[in-house]
């Protein structure tokens, strides 16, 4: 168990299951950053990336064979969610893939695509010439342009051999480290240039990120595709995360972020599509791309868990739980995390291995740590039961816990409120929530998926947004899914993205 729970942003252990894995991150939990992968992250993870083999009769990419096998493959895909499938849109992504290689430095070189089945908006591709791409950043995409330009940013990554330079660069940055805290008996100095090599290979990752912008819209535009497609990806990103935080801001990354600010990025990439051409050069094949993901599955696998409003269900698990108002709450791999929109109030969710005859107040210290308040560790029974539930105070923040056990399964639930103020309250509202579900419930579960809609004349943005299955804020969710500004209204005969259950 890792992390400092005076940092509710830390996360607090592995997992075993989404919808309860051991993770204390009591933080406003952001979209996967896109393309965060890249080095490999998404959020929520960073993911290390596997070696794979690719087909013995293609080009190898990195100049060298690579060793691996299909279980590499199989694991990576499976911290996804496993492969979706959807035959169109697979379909489309290989040819722009191809499309792209065409028109890329290195024609000659083989690629091959999977489409994971994650709501989160993610993209990467590894030396081996592996590309993926999750389901959540083909909903996001507006056409068949902006999808191409992620997938050009992943092949110039490949091409650039990214992945090879950042290796070496780390490598000899850990063999200086080491050669000065062992050998030279200088541990002091030793460690001084690892934490300077951590910044170093940050701005390093970032000036990666930004030379793949560049390559990936010139690209684009040789493969015939609109370089402006780019910019109007990542400016779709960006509102997605802003809608996501509730803050207006999508969060840009701190100083050992691998990716440059997406308002960088917006600009470096607008100004190289100018370079090209005015707007208008090139295609968006915009309705072969609706036509290609009308039906696609969007936000969360029921398999895994689902929000719905102020809800959770899982029905693997056979539980569901409500939060208090003005909480936004989250699926993640780790854990259900919630945040209020001010972030003083977060919550966290999670399961814990833990033994039947283990006691639940030695699971929550064993799960916590901090100090916990003996006069307040209370054993209760909450919906028949059994339960512990007690007060930790931090230096910034003021934490109420609870471990219920439910059959043979325990779970852990957290609320954090900034300050002094105890969110017993509201913590105790939302621990008597939670409760089984019958497996009738569990089995009508179904996942939302897009519509692809035709606009009529005097449709709104506020009449269509209307028929969204969306937990808050239909209106802005619709432009943003759409790629259309404030203000903007449909156009008659024009298709749109609506979420449907």
């Amino acid at each position: 168990m890792t992390g400092d729970r005076h940092n509710p942003s830390s996360r607090q252990g592995a997992s075993r299951r989404r919808a309860g894995r051991r993770a204390g991150v009591l933080a406003s939990a952001g979209l996967v950053a896109l393309l965060s992968a890249c080095a490999g992250d998404h959020t929520g993870s960073v993911l290390t990336p596997a070696v794979i083999k690719v087909p013995e009769q293609a080009p190898k990419t990195t100049g060298r064979a690579r060793t691996g096998d299909d279980a590499d493959h199989a694991k990576l895909v499976a911290s996804f969610g496993g492969e979706y499938r959807a035959p169109a849109a697979h379909r489309l992504l290989t040819e722009v893939t191809e499309r792209l290689v065409r028109a890329s430095e290195r024609p000659d070189e083989a690629y091959v695509v999977t489409l994971l089945d994650s709501p989160v908006v993610n993209a990467f591709a590894l030396p081996s010439g592996r590309l993926y791409v999750t389901r959540g950043l083909l909903a996001l995409a507006s056409d068949t342009s902006e999808v191409a330009a992620v997938l050009a940013h992943e092949i110039a990554h490949v091409t650039l051999r990214h992945a090879t330079a950042r290796t070496e660069m780390a490598l000899r940055s850990q063999l200086v480290s080491r050669v000065v805290a062992d050998v030279l008996n200088d541990p002091v100095t030793g460690a001084q240039l690892e934490n300077q090599s951590k910044f170093t290979l940050a701005r390093f990752s970032r000036e990666q990120e930004l030379e793949a912008d560049t390559s990936g819209v010139r690209v684009l535009a040789q493969a015939g595709y609109d370089p402006f497609g780019a910019s109007r990806f990542l400016e779709a990103l960006a509102r997605t995360m802003a809608l996501k935080t509730g803050t207006g801001s999508p969060g840009e990354p701190d100083m050992l972020a691998s990716h440059p600010a997406t308002t960088e990025r917006i600009a470096l990439v607008t100004r190289a599509a100018r370079r090209i051409g005015a707007p208008g050069l090139g295609v968006d094949e915009r309705a072969r791309y609706l036509a290609a993901i009308d039906g696609l599955a969007y936000g969360d696998n029921p398999g895994e868990g689902m929000v719905r409003a102020r809800r959770f269900l899982h029905p693997g698990l056979r539980i569901a739980f409500e939060v208090p108002d003005g909480f936004a709450i989250e699926n993640t791999r780790n854990a259900v995390l919630g945040t209020t929109p001010d972030g003083r109030s977060r919550l966290l969710f999670d399961q814990v291995e833990a033994s039947g005859d283990r006691g639940l107040e030695d699971v929550l210290r064993a799960t916590w740590n901090d100090a916990i308040e003996g006069s307040s560790v209370e054993n209760r029974i909450i919906g028949g039961r059994s339960a512990v539930t007690a007060l930790s105070r931090g230096k910034d923040w003021t934490f109420r816990l609870a471990a219920i056990r439910m059959g043979e399964t325990t779970y852990r639930m957290i609320m954090a409120a900034k300050g002094t103020t105890d969110p017993e309250p509201a913590f105790r509202r939302w621990v008597e929530s939670l409760r089984p579900i019958e497996p009738e419930e569990a089995a009508s579960l179904k996942p939302a998926h897009l519509q692809i809609v035709t606009a009529a004349p005097g449709d709104t943005v506020e009449s269509l947004a209307r028929n969204m299955a969306v937990p808050d804020r239909a209106a802005d969710r619709f432009l943003v899914l759409n790629g259309l500004e404030r203000g903007a209204s449909p156009r008659p005969a024009r298709s749109y993205k609506l979420v449907v259950e």
